[in-house]
């Protein structure tokens, strides 16, 4: 497998658990939620609330092996030369990746004031 899929997976993950982490910190106090997801659907992540931690701890544990494969040093080569055009755009997914994850856990964490 290479660096490049092992990254973009991390970051994926820690994506979509982000996205799930917010959607169940803002189902309870916007109306947009109830409105999107119907009653049903608000009622079932108000259920889920109690796994905002775990989400939130879940997304920055695949941040932190993104940052790790994006930033380890390359292996080291049999002939001495290396490739490592690929790295510099994996970090700037990595670094992107990491700015969207914080804003939905803003999001996710932010009090609902009503």
């Amino acid at each position: 497998m290479s660096d490049k899929t092992r990254v973009m997976g991390t970051a994926g993950g820690a994506l979509g658990l982000s996205a799930f982490a917010a959607a169940v910190g803002a189902c309870c106090g916007l109306p947009w939620a109830v409105a999107l997801l119907g009653v049903s659907g608000a009622v079932t992540l108000a259920r889920l609330s109690f796994l905002l931690p775990y989400t939130l701890l879940g997304a920055g544990g695949l941040l932190a092996v993104a940052f790790w494969w994006a930033y380890r040093p390359p292996a080291a080569c049999f002939d001495g030369t290396c490739d490592i055009s690929g790295g510099r755009a994996l970090r700037w997914i990595v670094w992107a990746a990491a700015l969207v994850v914080a804003g939905l856990a803003t999001v996710a964490l932010a009090p609902v004031s009503g």
